[in-house]
């Protein structure tokens, strides 16, 4: 039974969903697509889910091809939701291995080489294996960490981020005493890049062990940024930026409260354009009691790095 606990525990985790991610619905848009496989009912509880857990994988995959199309770098699985199934009918299998891996600790979910650098060690990552990376000690794992130039939490939202109401309408922050800095009312819908506070102290403690630092990347639908932690955390010991609680439904069905950190897109940079967005396809999954759950699948696309980021991991060439 305690395994089991623990198993449910790591899902409601990696699954929560952000009250403000429940707002935006996508009825009658895409032909329905069943998948013909059964899920333990325990997992599964509500659609949304399910449409966040392909949005993550999308998210993830979209910046992994970006990176390594460059020819420059390679990105490289680091935390346990960069290898985690696009599949549903994988899910719990995928949470079974992450219990037996035991507490690993908060990671970043990719790292980000060299190609120069990645072709030294690929003999070693073949033989540990990619898909194996995120459940291993770190310990074991410095080889790859002392080759890293940055480390990546990946972050995405389902939002058209130019057409977010108040796009491209701040203003600078005068009465911050900062009017180099562009910011946006509290209620404003812009793009942020978002990170939990619950979040900053573990990864900062994981930068400065490993001295790989840490970058967060946010995808939209259309446009993505960056930032790195050591801004974020300027930005709020300056109280540019402030906290903000937000509300997380689980899987389970509980609620919880968190503080996150939104950081205007304004105070980041921008990662790159979406030049093909994602296919989209309704699916359903079907539990063994006979419910249907219907979710929308995200897939493909492509996007293109911008200079800046370019010039940021150039910058850190050894």
């Amino acid at each position: 039974m305690g395994e089991q606990h623990h198993a449910y525990d790591s899902f409601e985790e990696f699954l929560q969903t952000a009250a403000v991610n429940l707002e935006i619905l996508l009825p009658e848009m895409f032909d329905q697509e069943p998948c013909d496989f059964y899920l333990n009912p325990r997992y599964l509880r509500g659609s949304d889910f399910l449409m966040r857990w392909s949005q993550g994988r999308w998210a993830e995959d979209i910046v992994v091809r970006a990176i390594n199309a460059t020819g420059e770098f390679r990105a490289v699985p680091y935390g346990p939701s960069s290898v985690a199934p696009s599949d549903p009918q994988e899910m719990e299998q995928y949470f079974e291995r992450l219990d037996r891996a035991g507490a690993t600790g908060k990671r970043p979910d990719l790292l980000i080489l060299s190609r120069r650098e990645y072709q030294k060690i690929r003999r070693q990552l073949d033989t540990l294996g990619l898909d194996n990376i995120p459940f291993t000690p770190e310990e074991s794992l410095r080889f790859l960490l002392s080759t890293a130039l940055i480390a990546v939490e990946v972050e995405t939202s389902l939002w058209v981020a130019k057409q977010m109401p108040d796009y491209g309408k701040g203003k600078p922050l005068t009465r911050q005493g900062r009017p180099d800095l562009i910011g946006f009312a509290k209620d404003k819908k812009v793009p942020t890049v978002i990170i939990k506070d619950e979040d900053l102290e573990p990864l900062q403690q994981w930068e400065t062990r490993w001295r790989v630092p840490i970058f967060v990347f946010h995808v939209f639908y259309d446009q993505a940024y960056y930032i790195s932690l050591q801004r974020v955390r300027w930005l709020i010991s300056e109280g540019i930026i402030n906290r903000t609680r937000q509300t997380f439904y689980a899987p389970g069905g509980p609620t919880t409260s968190k503080w996150i950190y939104k950081i205007w897109y304004t105070l980041a940079h921008p990662l790159g354009t979406v030049t093909r967005p994602p296919e989209m396809v309704a699916k359903f999954v079907q539990d063994k009691n006979g419910h249907i759950l219907p979710y929308v699948h995200f897939s493909g696309g492509e996007m293109t790095l911008s200079k800046e980021i370019l010039g940021e991991l150039r910058s850190r060439l050894r």
